[in-house]
């Protein structure tokens, strides 16, 4: 593994590794340390990612809204093949001098990247957007117990638990729609496995070159599906035009306010502020989709990011002994 000197390049990996600091106890430490050298956190810094976050859920709401022009693949595509253009322009990459097990490690990356934005956005077409964001949220949580080892953790899958059983009608699932749900869980499970790949893409990649890279993987195995849903629609300007938006909102511009926020942030508030998608995923879906929600699900989602927030705490308090 080859080290990359530099300031630039070490901010740029902890925002690769600050998304895995959820669920890695080795990544929490790593950027605890990181962060006692570079100067305390602000709450400029923590307004940043709060920006990051309403951006990358009011860039779903709008991605929902494309829907009905180019269909949930469709719509996938137009997100992953922008943003991928503009990531490698932007970071110009190289290829060269890289191994075999670091080409399959962004392309891993690239292809949980893929399957997580395909899945998720399936179920944001079938179910409302704070539901499916909270159900996807539980990939990371999980991740993060199985990591920890810590029995308090069982307390805050416990109260996960109890979150998605009142999701589903207090156990009779009411009128959630199962394939829905199903796909949601399924985004979860990818989230995870686009968490442990973005970590080890860090490690092998200076700067954002991993992720540029990932993403074009992520482009290139979505663009057949995205045709054979879509076809000429995704050529439609106003379709285009929106799906740029889609792709700055969602992965260009929270990416890059991570990065600037990350500068000064420990990675353990970032972790409990991302912790809060969920419920700016509720606050998008009702502004811009008109969803509502019932009081049932809302203290659902409450404690589903509760349990998030209390995992992410506990493993940065076990990091930092």
């Amino acid at each position: 593994m080859t080290a990359h000197p530099g300031t630039e390049n070490r901010v740029a990996d902890r925002a690769v590794a600050a998304r895995a600091a959820v669920t890695e106890p080795e990544a929490v430490g790593a950027l605890g340390r990181l962060r006692k050298r570079g100067g305390q956190g602000s709450v400029g810094a923590i307004g940043l990612v709060l920006v990051a976050g309403f951006s990358v859920q009011f860039g779903a709401a709008i991605a929902v809204m494309l829907m009905p022009r180019a269909g949930a693949i469709g719509v996938v595509t137009l997100r992953l093949v922008a943003s991928a253009l503009v990531l490698l322009i932007v970071c110009r990459p190289k290829v060269r001098g890289y191994t075999r097990a670091d080409w399959g490690t962004v392309f891993a990356f690239g292809l949980a990247m893929g399957a997580m934005n395909t899945l998720f956005y399936q179920a944001a077409d079938r179910i409302p957007l704070g539901i499916a964001v909270t159900l996807e949220v539980l990939g990371p949580l999980i991740l993060s117990v199985i990591a920890s080892r810590r029995a308090v953790n069982a307390v805050w899958a416990g109260l996960a638990l109890v979150g998605v059983f009142l999701l589903g009608g207090a156990g009779g699932l009411g009128s959630l729609d199962l394939v829905g749900a199903a796909f949601a869980l399924a985004a979860g499970a990818m989230w995870a496995a686009y968490i442990v790949f973005s970590s080890k893409t860090g490690r092998r990649f200076p700067s954002a070159d991993g992720l540029a890279l990932a993403m074009g993987v992520a482009a290139l195995l979505s663009l057949p599906l995205g045709i054979a849903e879509a076809g000429s629609k995704l050529l439609v300007p106003s379709t285009m035009l929106l799906g740029l938006g889609v792709a700055v909102l969602s992965s260009v511009l929270p990416y890059t306010l991570e990065l600037f926020a990350l500068r000064r942030l420990p990675a353990s508030t970032f972790a409990i502020m991302m912790s809060l998608e969920p419920a700016i995923a509720t606050a998008a879906g009702f502004f811009v989709l008109h969803q509502g929600l019932s009081v049932t699900d809302a203290i659902a989602i409450a404690l589903v990011i509760a349990a998030s927030m209390g995992a992410v705490r506990t493993q940065a308090k076990a990091a930092s002994l």
